[in-house]
């Protein structure tokens, strides 16, 4: 494994990201110990815990005192308190409500190319959500139509989407980056949220990573913040 251009550690955890992104081992599943990762690898186990601490500091894998180390599973739970990023003023969790939806095949976006080069086609979730008994987000997903075959126009689809991916193709969302803007709602904004035109809202505009660093999803959510802010916590 080893190279003149890249530290052994990092070797290791490409090796692990691998096999954990090719579903060697699923969700939940505990990684074999770190004595038997070093013999399988042909490192030591210092190598191995210095990977597997780098991939636990990303949330790649999760270590649990005296059990091991784990594949994170995508329950709703985790799903939305580890991504949902909006709070009560008071930084109480929202839980958003599901009102309705719509699921359409599509071209991909010219927006959206670069983020899933060489797919055909795509499916366009639209989803409007709501937030202390109103309805407060509308978003607009876009993910592969061939890596996600089993989904369709008539499936309801769970609140929260990330274990679903999970579940459907074995691929784990291990990273997201947001993009925040303020927009004026337009006409067609307003009448879905049931507002004044103009009414100021946050866009969140959402790339969703896997383990290998390919997108999974695309998310564009807009968000009335009345009682509602996005939070975000630096350590």
């Amino acid at each position: 494994m080893k190279t003149q251009h890249r530290p052994l550690y990092a070797q290791v955890r490409t090796a692990i990201t691998d096999r954990i992104a090719d579903g060697v081992w699923a969700g939940g599943e505990a990684l074999p110990s770190e004595f038997a990762l070093a013999a399988e690898l042909d490192v030591s186990q210092g190598t191995v815990r210095k990977a597997l601490n780098a991939m636990a500091a990303d949330n790649q894998v999760e270590r649990v005192q005296g059990k091991g180390t784990y594949v994170p599973l995508h329950t709703p739970e985790r799903a939305l308190f580890h991504f949902f990023r909006f709070t009560a003023p008071d930084g109480a969790p929202l839980r958003p409500e599901p009102l309705n939806q719509a699921i359409t095949r599509i071209p991909v976006p010219r927006q959206h190319g670069d983020a899933f080069p060489n797919e055909p086609l795509l499916w366009r979730i639209s989803r409007r959500r709501g937030l202390n008994g109103r309805p407060a987000l509308l978003e607009e997903i876009y993910i592969s139509a061939e890596t996600f075959p089993d989904i369709g126009p008539e499936d309801a689809l769970p609140n929260a989407l990330y274990p679903h991916y999970q579940h459907l193709s074995g691929r784990s969302v291990s990273r997201a980056e947001d993009y925040l803007t303020a927009e004026a709602a337009s006409e067609a904004l307003a009448e879905a949220l049931e507002i004044p035109k103009g009414t100021a809202l946050l866009k969140a505009e959402r790339t969703s990573y896997d383990l290998r660093d390919t997108v999974v999803e695309k998310r564009i959510t807009r968000v009335l913040t009345e009682g509602a802010g996005y939070r975000v916590t630096l350590r």
